[in-house]
């Protein structure tokens, strides 16, 4: 475990340099993008906001002075927001947090009950159900799910709000606050859990599939155990891993995910900091994003490892 957290140092640090180098190359000026949004600047203003961002500046002296900053835990100043980019991530944070964990657990959860039910009868309806729901989660784009959501419950059936995290007018908290950011959650949580949904239903369906044909469950049956146990029991814990795998690498995908159903539905985490943040050239805000997904990647490859030594206990010998 050591050797893994050395490595997953070692790949942020690389991270932050690539990313830092990939956004300075691309085309945009802070600066100019700044005076466009207030109408206009002065030369000698520009050239003093681009020394006092540091920009006048060759990019490897960036580059090292921005590493120092990130060493010491300072991901600098927003040039849009003027507000620490540590600040603006923890005030997003909660928001996306709620977002992504609820779509993932829907997702994990749906996905791997309909797998295993659809693993029962492979010729059956369901399996075939299941199927087809694969094939549209992979052709169907997050953002244009969220669209035709957005489409359904705004014009055809208005039961359910569209965008943002509460009511314009809510004011106070306790279960009224609740049950407000619920309703809003509805949409972006279907929307971002649809398209993985399908993939782990497949997924689990095919994993189960597999598992219910080895040599041990036909031991199992032929003890006379229940089916409920030779499913759940044995069946299942293995049949979890290569779900659990891909749960740990697509977890960037579904921040990245967020990106895009947080603008849909003007939900008010770091996607839509991110978005912002991009057209605005907000280099410190966007390196700030990249750097915290990145260690979130991280992180969820050793907590995969960890998870796989629950389930599996053979792994722990390996």
């Amino acid at each position: 475990m050591l050797s893994r957290l050395l490595q997953g140092l070692a790949l942020v640090l690389a991270v932050v340099v690539l990313n830092f180098v990939l956004v300075h190359a691309a085309p945009g000026d802070p600066v100019e993008t700044i005076a466009g949004a207030s109408g206009g600047m002065s030369p000698q203003l520009m050239a003093q906001l681009r020394t006092q961002y540091g920009l006048d500046r060759p990019l490897p002296v960036q580059l090292g002075v921005y590493l120092g900053k990130v060493l010491h835990g300072d991901l600098g100043m927003s040039y849009y927001f003027n507000l620490p980019v540590s600040s603006l991530i923890l005030q997003r944070l909660p928001a996306t947090l709620l977002l992504v964990l609820t779509s993932v657990l829907l997702a994990f959860a749906m996905g791997t009950a309909l797998g295993v039910l659809a693993a029962r009868r492979p010729n059956g309806l369901l399996s075939q159900l299941v199927t087809v729901l694969s094939l549209v989660g992979f052709a169907a784009p997050v953002f244009w799910m969220g669209i035709m959501l957005v489409i359904l419950f705004a014009s055809v059936l208005p039961i359910l709000p569209v965008s943002g995290m509460r009511a314009a007018d809510a004011s106070g908290g306790g279960w009224a606050a609740v049950a407000d950011i619920a309703q809003h959650l509805v949409l972006p949580a279907l929307t971002l859990s649809l398209v993985y949904l399908a993939q782990y239903s497949r997924l689990s369906r095919a994993a189960m599939l597999d598992v219910l044909g080895s040599d041990y469950i036909r031991t199992a049956r032929a003890k006379g155990l229940a089916e409920r146990i030779v499913l759940y029991k044995h069946a299942l814990r293995n049949a979890l891993l290569p779900v659990v795998t891909v749960l740990g690498m697509q977890f960037g995908n579904v921040l990245a995910g967020a990106i895009l159903v947080e603008t849909v539905f003007n939900w008010p985490g770091l996607g839509r900091l991110a978005f912002d943040s991009v057209l605005r050239r907000d280099y410190p805000t966007i390196l700030g994003l990249l750097l915290f997904s990145s260690i979130v990647v991280i992180v969820m490859n050793l907590v995969t490892d960890l998870v796989y030594r629950l389930i599996d206990p053979r792994i722990k010998h390996r």
